[in-house]
């Protein structure tokens, strides 16, 4: 079982589960009903509202980073990703992290676990942090900012993920995490739950994932 230190944080409230899909994801499409949620109208048992993208920006912004502009949460960059139609089917795991995360509000990183180094961890990241997140090799900021953390440093979050531990064509195993906040009561815990019901519902195996402290 993946293993993950949480550090103590008094607004996160953070969800994670493992996934093992049955082909490398370059080969895997989602199903029916994960692009069907893609779309703005379509019909989900969440729905993003100001509170919700104003109690994840709190999260984001406890470490001391700035959740605006470039760096705010992914997740409102789907909003506007999803108005323009601009919203395409990749894999069944991008498909169905974008979905989730659009009708949730909450930002999703989905990490490749054998990309990853172990021991795992979320924590605020150091002062003079930052990583490639894209192809391009462009570089974040995360200082201040609650990451996903692997042996290699933060590689993960609420923003942009590393480009180190994406997930691409080969990626056979994931590690989802699910950014939360403790105001917002028991969405983490909706969020995952509806998440992992999907992704079963398409044939993907998934497993828990232990917390320590």
């Amino acid at each position: 079982m993946t293993s993950v230190r949480v550090c103590t944080h008094p607004l996160l409230d953070v969800g994670f589960f493992e996934a093992e899909f049955s082909a490398p994801l370059g080969e895997l499409s989602a199903t029916d009903e994960i692009r069907g949620l893609l779309g703005a109208n379509a019909a989900a048992p969440l729905a993003s509202d100001d509170a919700v993208r104003a109690a994840v920006r709190d999260v984001l912004r406890h470490g001391g980073y700035k959740p605006t502009g470039r760096g705010k949460p992914a997740s409102e960059y789907l909003l506007r990703a999803v108005a323009e139609g601009a919203l395409g089917a990749i894999n069944v795991a991008v498909d169905a992290c974008n979905a989730v995360s659009f009708h949730s509000g909450l930002p999703i990183s989905v990490v490749d676990l054998d990309r990853a180094k172990a021991p795992f961890s979320v924590e605020i990241a150091p002062a003079g942090s930052n990583y490639v997140f894209n192809a391009s090799g462009q570089v974040i900021d995360v200082s201040g900012l609650v990451c996903f953390c692997d042996a290699d440093g933060p590689s993960a979050n609420a923003v942009k993920d590393a480009q180190r531990t994406k997930t691409n064509g080969e990626t056979r195993r994931t590690l989802s995490i699910v950014w939360g906040a403790k105001a917002l009561g028991d969405r983490t815990a909706k969020t995952v739950a509806w998440y992992r019901g999907l992704l079963a519902r398409a044939g993907v195996h998934t497993a828990d994932v232990e917390y320590t402290s």
